[in-house]
């Protein structure tokens, strides 16, 4: 399993990175002509599952900046709540005795390929706060959680506005800091997933 992530991380980064000759990465003029809107602010359309009963209050909001029409950067804030391992999430068995409360600021590199079709790299350092079934707080943790990304993205009004399903690999690499009731639930449990993604927003 080891080999096979290292595998998909090394293609990934390979895919993320790779320039093509005549992409210039600094915000230099391009045969393409200039970047009309170079900012954009989006976000997840996973929130609305902030209206189910068991809400995981997530909330995420993205600001990204155009470099050239193929590399873009971006930063975003990301916060939510969850009561079981997230290398198991949506079919565990077994869930913490409370839950955690995650806050984090990442960044990222997004890269254009053909047509919509992208790939991104991002790293969000979480700070984790742990509760307790009577919601008191426990312990502090830290978290260093990857993304590896690949996707397509749809534009509408004048490319104005986008859409971008993906598929994602997600690696937490350090993960601190377990109450002991917690750590017995989180044993054995893989610190990856792959997981969907549908983001949206707006360039301006």
């Amino acid at each position: 399993m080891k080999a096979k992530l290292l595998i998909l991380l090394i293609l990934t980064i390979s895919l993320v990175f790779g320039q093509s000759k005549s992409s210039n990465f600094f915000l230099l003029p391009n045969k393409e002509g200039p970047i009309e809107h170079r900012h954009s602010l989006g976000s997840s359309f996973f929130i609305l599952g902030n209206f189910l009963d068991d809400s995981p209050e997530y909330y995420l909001l993205t600001y990204g900046f155009q470099l050239t029409k193929k590399d873009r950067i971006f930063t975003e804030f990301n916060t939510w709540k969850y009561a079981e391992p997230l290398g198991t999430y949506g079919k565990s068995e077994e869930f913490y005795p409370g839950f955690v409360r995650a806050w984090g600021i990442g960044f990222g590199y997004q890269r254009l390929h053909w047509k919509g079709l992208f790939t991104s790299f991002q790293g969000t350092p979480f700070l984790k706060q742990y509760h307790d079934t009577n919601d008191n707080q426990t312990e502090k943790g830290f978290q260093l959680y990857l993304q590896f990304v690949a996707g397509y993205r749809f534009k509408f009004f004048r490319e104005r506005f986008y859409v971008e399903p993906a598929y994602a690999l997600k690696y937490w690499p350090i993960d601190t800091n377990f109450p002991v009731d917690f750590a017995k639930v989180e044993e054995g449990r893989p610190k990856h997933i792959f997981e969907p993604s549908l983001n949206f927003g707006f360039k301006f």
